[in-house]
């Protein structure tokens, strides 16, 4: 889990009218419907302009620091995408797979009445292999801007959603794209760089059904020194018993006082049946290698590439990100037992690791 929350902070998902959950016991009662709710449109994302930032404009740009900051802000509400069509519409085969891969059995993305997981908004923007279509030239000047200013490594720092309507199968999707700011040079571990954020709004026969906002750090990494801290997690209402547990050496899992359904990580309501109430079991520990990466890039100072990241199902039926140690990150298979581990860092810092035994080849993929 530490590795992940390194490479890329959690996205902070808004729903409008959203609930959010309370402990069995609470008065509160939600519906299965409570995950998406109507509100009225935003105006388009080129509402925001499109003023140029020209090469007169940059030349009356003092030089320094503050001229530099100067004119990467000539760049803010210019477009990055311009009426952009997703590659394919809204169907049940990338929802049936996005499912299977996230665990999500919620019954209301299945059947003839199926909608899509709210969290899919970007995935039917995205590319795919051959890049992004009908980009705009303001967002590729502007990374290589700071490219020629020594900021050459990107990384994804965190995103927002806000989610309008459903989408259903057959939904055909655009979308417009701005570049909603751009930061002064910051210092992080990384290195000093720029937080540049962009803001899509995603459409469906012309009816705003979302937006995505999405922010990268454009950075100069920092030179090679002393072991940095491990970043800590993002600790919130809605999971600050999930990381009180950690410290108390116990991996707690949600479950719905509703249906009895586990979940992890923690969140307000239940998917399956939209009850707010909920209780805890403790993990028992055991558990397998569903999937997993290795992580050579981007460098970051508080870990030591490459190392493995997995996806870890639990003996209870759910899954957890964390690092897989005891074996060599190019030994960890998919299929191979784990078993939970918590270890500490620094005088502040538990995290749950899962170690695989001795002689564990797993299912050998």
């Amino acid at each position: 889990m530490s590795a992940h929350r390194g490479l890329r902070r959690a996205g902070a998902f808004r729903f409008a009218g959203g609930v959010r959950g309370r402990r069995a016991g609470a008065d509160e009662q939600g519906g299965a419907d409570q995950h998406v709710r109507g509100r009225g449109e935003r105006g388009a994302a080129g509402d925001r302009g499109d003023h140029a930032a020209g090469d007169d404009e940059g030349a009356a740009v003092s030089a320094g620091p503050a001229g530099w900051t100067a004119r990467l802000k000539t760049y803010e509400g210019r477009t990055a995408t311009v009426a952009a069509v997703g590659r394919d519409p809204v169907n049940l085969p990338m929802i049936r797979h996005w499912c299977e891969a996230m665990g999500d059995t919620c019954p209301a993305y299945t059947g003839p009445d199926a909608i899509a997981p709210p969290t899919m908004l970007q995935a039917w923007t995205m590319g795919g292999l051959s890049g992004q279509v009908r980009r705009a030239g303001p967002f590729d000047d502007l990374l290589g801007l700071l490219d020629e200013a020594g900021c050459t490594s990107v990384v994804a720092t965190d995103c927002e959603q806000e989610y309008l309507r459903p989408l259903r199968p057959g939904d055909e999707i655009t979308y417009d794209t701005v570049i909603e700011s751009v930061s002064e040079r910051k210092t992080t571990r990384l290195g000093s760089g720029h937080f540049v954020t962009t803001r899509m709004e995603v459409r469906s026969a012309g009816e705003l059904v979302g937006t995505h906002r999405f922010r990268i750090l454009k950075y100069a990494p920092a030179a090679a020194g002393r072991a940095s801290a491990r970043p800590r997690p993002v600790v919130n209402r809605d999971n600050a018993g999930f990381w009180e547990g950690v410290a108390a050496h116990r991996l707690l899992i949600q479950r719905c006082a509703g249906c009895g359904t586990p979940r992890l990580p923690w969140l307000p309501g239940c998917g399956a049946c939209g009850c707010l109430e909920w209780d805890t079991v403790a993990a028992s520990g055991e558990g397998t290698v569903y999937s997993y990466v290795v992580m050579h890039h981007p460098p970051f100072p508080a870990f030591d590439p490459p190392y493995a990241v997995g996806l870890i199902e639990l003996s209870e039926g759910v899954r957890i990100v964390s690092n897989v140690t005891g074996v060599p990150y190019d030994k960890v298979r998919i299929g191979m037992p784990v078993r939970l581990e918590f270890e500490r860092y620094d005088e502040e810092l538990v995290l749950p690791v899962f170690r695989a035994g001795d002689g564990t080849e797993g299912g050998g993929h």
